[in-house]
């Protein structure tokens, strides 16, 4: 979380921005556009991006960052994510979940719990997905729903994806509903997963809910819905306060403060050598990177280690 040494601006009087990550709870009818232009409402700045967009009907964990963190947006869309999905088995939908138009209906009652969990297990691990035509990729210059809504289908190419867990949380045949819980690489479409589950067990299947959990560091329980957001941050922006994720917080890395003539060449951006910083970073391997506090604490920047001497990776 943040601490006093932060970026942090106290954003009550409206006149100076907050920098920093929000663990916002998206909750089901709002686009992750929307939850951006409310929080630009209720902070009242302009400089804010999220970090990777949930459908509309989903809800869960949307990382949206705020000032100078805008600039670790791609990084975050970059981690592994989590997600509690609910499949409902005999049906397939043009979207893959059931927001969609139904293609297909079929009979079920030939699976078994235990071949549905075999099936769902095989799953695991390095895989190729292609993705849905109501997904936000972009084909040509044109989002693939906007081709969706147009009644086209194109083709596209399968992406690698990895599927590094899957629990089954329930099963119900009867109902023709499973639940699971997922943890993916970026890319992976839950909706796909379903589909293509539904396919391999010779039926049809599409996701009815979905729930993200995790996004890195942030995870569900300590999600702030937009309301929340709104009430703490004009009634007691002390706790909102500690409710905000620091940029460096994000980073699993060594620690360093410059000294010296250290602080002119970190302010410019400019390589840095060992002697420049207050701590020995002889440790310090090729290609690892480091983050670069000022004198007064302060996180300014990520840098690499080059060979003699560490060059800026991201300033901050």
């Amino acid at each position: 979380m943040i601490d006093d040494n932060s970026s942090y601006k106290n954003i009550k009087d409206g006149k100076r921005n907050l920098d920093g990550i929000i663990n916002v709870y998206k909750e089901a009818g709002f686009t992750s556009h929307d939850v951006v232009a409310k929080l630009r409402g209720i902070l009242r700045q302009k400089k804010i991006g999220h970090t990777g967009t949930l459908d509309p009907e989903a809800t869960g964990v949307l990382p949206v960052c705020c000032g100078k963190a805008t600039k670790v947006c791609e990084l975050l869309t970059d981690k592994d994510k989590s997600y509690r999905a609910v499949c409902r088995l005999g049906v397939e939908t043009d979207t893959q979940d059931m927001t969609g138009t139904v293609l297909n209906e079929c009979d079920t009652d030939m699976i078994t719990e235990e071949q549905l969990r075999d099936c769902v297990n095989s799953f695991v691990g390095e895989t190729e997905q292609i993705p849905p035509m109501y997904s936000a990729l972009k084909i040509n210059g044109k989002k693939l729903y906007e081709l969706a809504r147009e009644g086209k289908t194109v083709e596209r190419k399968p992406r690698k994806i990895t599927i590094s867990e899957i629990d089954i949380v329930d099963i119900n045949l009867e109902e023709k509903i499973f639940t699971m819980d997922v943890t993916c690489s970026k890319g992976t479409y839950i909706r796909t997963l379903c589909h293509d589950i539904g396919k391999k067990l010779g039926a049809c299947a599409t996701m009815e809910k979905l729930m993200r959990t995790r996004v890195s560091v942030f995870k569900i329980e300590d999600a702030l819905t937009l309301n929340d957001i709104e009430i703490l941050s004009k009634e007691k922006p002390e706790i909102f306060r500690e409710k905000v994720y620091s940029v460096d917080s994000l980073f699993d890395y060594s620690k360093a403060n410059v000294a010296g003539d250290g602080i002119r060449y970190l302010q410019n951006g400019n390589t840095l050598k060992a002697k420049d910083f207050k701590q020995d970073v002889s440790g310090i391997k090729q290609d690892e990177k480091i983050l670069v506090y000022d004198e007064n604490n302060n996180f300014k920047a990520v840098y690499q280690k080059n060979e003699n001497d560490f060059k800026v990776f991201k300033m901050f």
